[in-house]
């Protein structure tokens, strides 16, 4: 099957078993933004927090994605079963936020950087996987994908193999999470992605033009722009990424910033 006809199967058989929310843009972002995806084992359920932090609920369990900031603020969703951090900034990783949201039971999975500054307590319970390595989250595939600067004078921000991005396999349904990157060849060169999560702002990742520009070329089913507010006018515009993604993909919105 090729992606494009995957594509066209999985917005039809979603559709048709009403499985994807489809709401006005102003309409979502006061309800949380929250779409549903149709797997082949379940639905998987999207529900933005803020910026770069987002819950996904999945028939693997509930992981949250960075979660920062105050945890009252995930007390609607179900407790995290996985928890991702990909980069150690402040609007990425919060220790005492995640120490708030850890169960018993919880799987935490980081960076190696984040490891090395985690609480004792954190770090014992803690997976850390670098570039290119592999892990599991029960039957899901969590794969770790590069995440840097690649614009001379941005380097510094994120450099070239500290920083994660995820690609999660879930079946017939992969998911991929962009972190803080730019449009780097490993973005790029992705494939068979069915819902994907990319950054954009200025100075610290890419602007609309980039992050479109790799959604044209790796193609995913759905995409998210996320992370898009920056500083000194580096805040991107959604509405602007998705006229330039065009039909390479159906773009989601999300209400990151409670926007209607």
């Amino acid at each position: 099957m090729t992606h494009q006809t995957r594509r066209h199967f999985l917005a039809v058989t979603a559709a048709t078993a009403g499985a994807i929310t489809v709401l006005p843009y102003a309409a979502r972002a006061q309800e949380g933004g929250s779409d549903t995806f149709q797997t082949g084992s379940g639905q998987i359920t999207v529900h933005p927090i803020d910026h770069a932090s987002f819950v996904m609920e999945t028939p693997a369990g509930t992981i949250h994605v960075d979660p920062v900031g105050d945890a009252a603020r995930y007390g609607d969703f179900p407790a995290p079963d996985l928890i991702l951090v990909t980069h150690e900034h402040g609007d990425h990783y919060n220790a005492e936020t995640l120490a708030a949201l850890m169960g018993e039971g919880t799987q935490l999975i980081v960076n190696p950087a984040v490891h090395e500054m985690l609480p004792e307590d954190l770090a014992s319970r803690a997976e850390a996987i670098g570039n290119g390595e592999s892990t599991s989250f029960g039957d899901v595939t969590i794969d770790a994908i590069p995440a840097y600067n690649i614009t001379e004078g941005r380097e510094q921000f994120h450099p070239e193999g500290r920083d994660n991005g995820y690609v999660l396999g879930f079946d017939d349904f992969r998911v991929y999470v962009s972190g803080d990157t730019e449009d780097i060849p490993e973005m790029r060169a992705l494939e068979n992605i069915d819902l994907a999560f990319v950054c954009m702002n200025l100075p610290f990742t890419m602007d609309a033009q980039q992050a479109a520009s790799a959604v044209q070329e790796f193609a995913p089913t759905y995409v998210y722009p996320y992370h898009y507010r920056g500083r000194d006018g580096g805040t991107q515009d959604p509405e602007e990424f998705a006229e330039l993604v065009g039909d390479a993909a159906e773009v989601k919105m999300g209400g990151w910033y409670g926007e209607g």
